[in-house]
């Protein structure tokens, strides 16, 4: 097109596209375009304000390497990671959320009713729950990666501190469909502050805070493989978490345990002599 205008220039990107390009493509990256046209005409951007956001958008890239993944934290921030489980999350089963950014691949096997504890501080937290399919079946071989923070609100792949694989474990499900384990209680935490994110927090008025979770990715043959986290009723960020990841059927209580009370089955059964807390959590996978 020779005469690119600032009303046809939407059409002209369109145009320029090849005829082979494959039309999911030519659907997605086209409605981008679209929609970011559309934005720069509807709030008159400047040039200024146009470089300010690429320069965002640089020091983004800047920062992220193996272990820091700051265009992940963008989209969870600004809830498009969110976004994009809502759309594909299925009411039957339980509900996916964000995977974040501190996800680390080849968690170590850890049997059912193990302890990812160990030597950290902090209150004792026994979690179990049986993983099913829509009508209520426990479902055996389903693996199930659990990932947290340790106590001081870090995940290890923030913290020196930690060994690699702390507070990770990753269990197989018997023919009970029951995965079980020991850890200290999960605590709020903030989300990195120390680079660009930080900077869109200040200038949009907001905090960083998440509230406390445990993290799953649960995957069984046959089955929708779902990522998801699930959240104390009580924490004080529930209603505000800053990556939007809070869903209804993801809220679950706590238990005040009395000393005594620990169950068999567990790695650390008959070594705890004090109060405790436990949750009960199932995690329901729809069929492919």
């Amino acid at each position: 097109m020779r005469n690119v205008t600032k009303d046809n220039i939407t059409e002209a990107f369109m145009g320029y596209m090849g005829d082979d390009v494959n039309p999911r493509l030519r659907e997605v990256l086209g409605s981008l375009v679209t929609h970011l046209h559309d934005f720069a005409r509807e709030v008159n951007l400047t040039h200024d304000e146009w470089q300010l956001g690429l320069e965002f958008l640089e020091k983004s890239g800047m920062i992220c390497d193996d272990e820091r993944h700051e265009f992940v934290l963008l989209s969870d921030v600004i809830g498009l990671s969110s976004l994009v489980d809502l759309l594909h999350s299925r009411p039957e089963g339980t509900s996916s959320s964000v995977l974040g950014p501190f996800h680390i691949s080849g968690a170590p096997p850890l049997a059912v009713g193990g302890d990812m504890k160990d030597r950290f501080d902090g209150p004792l937290c026994l979690a179990e729950g049986i993983v099913k399919d829509t009508d209520g079946n426990p479902i055996e071989g389903a693996t199930v990666d659990i990932w947290q923070t340790a106590p001081n609100g870090l995940y290890s792949s923030q913290d020196p501190g930690q060994d690699t694989y702390s507070f990770h474990g990753l269990q197989t499900t018997g023919p009970d469909g029951r995965y079980a384990f020991t850890s200290v209680k999960p605590v709020e935490y903030e989300v990195p502050t120390d680079g660009p994110i930080g900077e869109f927090f200040k200038a949009c008025g907001r905090h960083a805070w998440r509230p406390s979770h445990l993290h799953f990715i649960v995957k069984a043959k046959g089955f929708r493989s779902l990522v998801t986290e699930v959240f104390p009723e009580d924490d004080p960020y529930l209603d505000q978490d800053t990556v939007f990841g809070v869903r209804e059927d993801l809220v679950m209580r706590y238990q005040n345990m009395e000393a005594g009370t620990f169950p068999e089955g567990f790695a650390l059964s008959g070594k705890v002599d004090g109060p405790y807390i436990r949750v009960d959590f199932d995690l329901t996978l729809v069929r492919e």
